[in-house]
């Protein structure tokens, strides 16, 4: 199965698109211009904290990602909340999660990496 495309406004953000400017250059993709706006209504007060913080972690999320985001907040609330989160919920909010881009494995296929000149933490206890 071949990998999902990075939307535009990803690669824009995460560096990739300076990287790889003539795949994305002529890329027409959906103009949504509104962002991804407040918590609905219907949500409790630690679901809709839990709306603040994913949008922040995610800076790409339009008004198009609304479900997914709703989706994935009920679960995170749960899991913030140290509520039972069966591995059912964790993995539709895993999905959910790289649906919107926002998993490491998808940031790594953006061309997230590790600038590799600072010395690694680690070194201090294991070197």
């Amino acid at each position: 199965m071949p990998r999902p495309r990075t939307p535009k406004a990803k690669a824009e953000i995460t560096g990739y698109a300076d990287k790889k400017r003539t795949k994305f250059e002529n890329r027409v993709e959906p103009t949504v211009d509104e962002d991804i706006g407040s918590p609905p209504l219907w949500m409790t007060e630690r679901q809709r904290e839990s709306w603040r913080v994913l949008s922040d972690e995610i800076p790409w999320l339009n008004k198009s990602h609304r479900a997914h985001l709703s989706i994935a907040v009920v679960i995170h609330a749960r899991l913030c909340a140290n509520e039972d989160v069966g591995v059912q919920a964790l993995n539709l909010l895993r999905q959910c999660l790289g649906q919107m881009g926002a998993n490491p494995a998808d940031a790594s296929k953006a061309g997230g990496k590790p600038d590799g000149e600072g010395e690694d933490p680690a070194n201090e206890f294991f070197g």
